[in-house]
């Protein structure tokens, strides 16, 4: 992986998340995000992005930048308990201390890691 797009996915605050609806069409939504040798995404429990990938685990995420696009396809995994420390560290860090295993108005959250099956794009247009 090119080391630029390594720190941009270091330092980037946004991601865009593709779901699939139950009828096949693409749900997009912007999600914070932290990436080690995955991406981390954190949803509500309730959210339709959680309904979604329970139903169907395959997602893409792209980075914000259309001038040097970075977008992943990959199968994401669910975490609902004992959250991996470092990955809670890291969302700390990156996002001003939140807290990404406090329930929020009593709704819990889900721990998404998404392993890249395929860089459609990394940082490069085509």
């Amino acid at each position: 992986m090119d080391e630029t797009v390594l720190k941009r996915l270091d330092r980037e605050d946004n991601a865009w998340l593709c779901t699939s609806r139950p009828d096949g069409s693409p749900h997009l939504t912007p999600v914070w995000f932290v990436f080690d040798t995955a991406w981390w995404v954190c949803v509500l429990e309730t959210s339709v992005k959680h309904r979604n990938i329970r139903r169907d685990p395959r997602v893409s995420l792209a980075l914000e930048d259309g001038i040097a696009p970075v977008v992943a396809e990959g199968v994401a995994t669910a975490h609902t308990t004992a959250f991996p420390a470092r990955i809670v560290d890291a969302f700390a860090a990156k996002y001003d201390g939140w807290d990404i295993g406090k329930p929020y108005a009593g709704t819990g959250r889900v721990l998404f890691e998404i392993p890249v099956t395929r860089w459609l794009l990394a940082g490069v247009a085509q």
